[in-house]
């Protein structure tokens, strides 16, 4: 039996503390996958398991990865597990998880055949991981993030992805302000979204083979010089009587999966002509 100051789970501990959890998550090289599923796709996904704290009604469900754990695999009760998290785990699991390296943009630029989002300083773990979650299913093949952009490692953003984080691979442009141009250097398009209602209708622009979606953060939107200099801004067209309803635009989520789901329409109905 264990109880919350345990040494053993302090990679466990105030998972509500974005700060603190950014540090020792950082300090450490972990990150933390919650609920039997997301756990799994973790494993799937190749990324070694530290440890796995549980209450006992998810003993049997993990039966087989807890196996292979030996003692690392710490059984609580329900209130000692909510002390250590700092709030109610419903989904009864969690797993600290080692991190492994980024690739570079260049090798994910190179995997990535058609379509990539690029996120410019979005703020919300939630959100990231709701991105993730579109991109997968809606067919774009890698996102690259600016070096301000959320963990999309963090808690809630895995837990929102459902894990789709481990699916899409990723990187962090670290040179930002060359960014634009070596999405160019790689061939690809680049698309500024925008809630600018004059700009080119997303459905009305010509795309190329190979386009990069860019996305800006929840506030400010895209900086004015990515908006700018990319190859087009482009809206998705909301109906005349949204600014009477007082809505100007729409959240980065629901932007992300609207003009992802316009990329998929557009690759398929346009089939790429080849690579050099």
């Amino acid at each position: 039996m264990f109880n919350a100051s345990d040494p053993r789970l302090a990679d466990y501990a105030n998972l509500r503390d974005v700060e603190l959890r950014k540090s020792l998550e950082a300090e450490h090289g972990l990150f933390i996958a919650e609920g039997e599923k997301v756990i799994r796709r973790a494993v799937a996904a190749g990324y070694p398991v530290r440890s796995v704290l549980l209450t006992r009604r998810w003993a049997d469900p993990l039966a087989d990865l807890l196996d292979t754990l030996g003692d690392r695999v710490y059984v609580v009760d329900d209130d000692v597990m909510e002390a250590i998290a700092g709030f109610p785990v419903h989904r009864g699991a969690l797993a600290a998880m080692e991190r492994r390296g980024l690739p570079e943009v260049g090798e994910i630029l190179r995997g990535a055949s058609r379509r990539v989002l690029v996120l410019e300083d979005l703020v919300d773990h939630g959100n990231v991981g709701a991105i993730f979650r579109c991109a997968a299913a809606l067919g774009v093949e890698a996102v690259i993030l600016s070096p301000r952009c959320a963990d999309p490692l963090y808690r809630r953003s895995v837990k929102v992805s459902m894990g789709a984080v481990f699916a899409i691979p990723y990187a962090r442009m670290t040179n930002w302000y060359d960014g634009l141009a070596e999405l160019r250097a790689a061939g690809f398009q680049t698309l500024a979204l925008t809630p600018d209602q004059s700009a080119a209708s997303l459905d009305g622009v010509a795309m190329a083979d190979r386009v990069a979606l860019l996305l800006g953060s929840e506030g400010d939107g895209l900086s004015s010089r990515w908006l700018h200099e990319a190859d087009h801004p482009v809206c998705i067209p909301m109906s005349p009587a949204a600014m009477d309803l007082g809505v100007d635009s729409l959240n980065v989520v629901a932007a992300a999966a609207i003009a992802c789901h316009g990329l998929m329409r557009a690759g398929a109905a346009d089939p790429p002509h080849g690579r050099d």
